[in-house]
């Protein structure tokens, strides 16, 4: 079983690293019987220990499948998860080169900035509100390695949730100065809109998802600690990206965040 795991993690990064798209696990995940949701975070976090072992900071999560719409699709009642290094983290409005990236699509979040670790096996809001810093608005920058996106469930989960970069925006703000549920969101491509959203969107409330992964993750035997970020899901549809397409996010409350892509060399 762990040799069918490592393999099926050996080709997702060796995808990354070769810039080549793979076909879907969830055949193979799927054919070892058992629990496939589990597999694939197995699969997961062999890749995950990986770029720990490589000298790589893990500085975070981010959730997924926050969009009700989106379980739904996949069958599923729950978000997922997957880890934040810091080499993933780009500057608001630095560049991002082309070749970094895989099928890349945007979508505009809120991320919360720790100050206090999250230890209890279950977490309240009252908890969420009093161990988190400030939120920013934040673009994050998805990506599969699974060819054309033919993903379900436990393609994702192993592919780190889809996840490929992040872009924090650099205005923070304290919890108590936001209504995380009501506030809108527009992202725009070059000055047209291609995603509006609102808070509630994501689970009806942002820290819902928090609550969610900070359970998940004292579960899983990984509690999230002061300093995390965590970007909570996004707050309207995702939008494919162009070479030389400039994303920019505007959340009520949080101001703007840009993601800036590179042409294709």
């Amino acid at each position: 079983m762990q040799a069918l795991l490592q393999g099926m993690a050996d080709r997702l990064w060796q995808a990354e690293q070769r810039n080549q798209p793979i076909t879907p696990l969830r055949d193979e995940i799927a054919q070892l019987g058992g629990d496939g949701i589990a597999a694939a975070y197995a699969i997961q976090q062999i890749n995950t220990e990986r770029r720990k072992a490589m000298g790589h900071r893990l500085v975070g999560r981010k959730i997924g499948l926050t969009s009700i719409a989106v379980q739904k699709q996949l069958g599923v009642d729950s978000p997922d998860f997957g880890a934040l290094f810091a080499e993933m983290a780009v500057g608001d409005g630095e560049e991002i080169a082309w070749s970094r990236l895989q099928q890349p699509k945007a979508e505009a979040e809120i991320a919360l900035v720790l100050a206090r670790d999250l230890p209890h096996e279950r977490h309240t809001l009252a908890d969420i509100l009093s161990a988190t810093a400030y939120a920013v608005a934040a673009i994050e920058v998805v990506g599969s390695r699974i060819a054309n996106w033919d993903i379900r469930l436990t393609d994702t989960v192993a592919d780190n949730a889809s996840s490929s970069l992040f872009v924090l925006g650099t205005q923070p703000v304290p919890l108590a100065k936001l209504d995380l549920a009501g506030c809108g969101m527009r992202m725009d491509c070059r000055g047209e809109p291609v995603s509006v959203g609102v808070g509630a969107a994501c689970l009806g409330n942002p820290l819902n998802a928090a609550v969610w992964l900070a359970d998940t993750m004292v579960r899983v035997g990984t509690p999230l600690k002061a300093g995390d970020v965590v970007m909570t899901g996004a707050l309207g549809p995702m939008a494919v990206v162009k070479p030389g397409d400039v994303y920019t996010a505007r959340i009520e409350g949080l101001g703007s965040v840009s993601a800036v892509f590179g042409k294709q060399s």
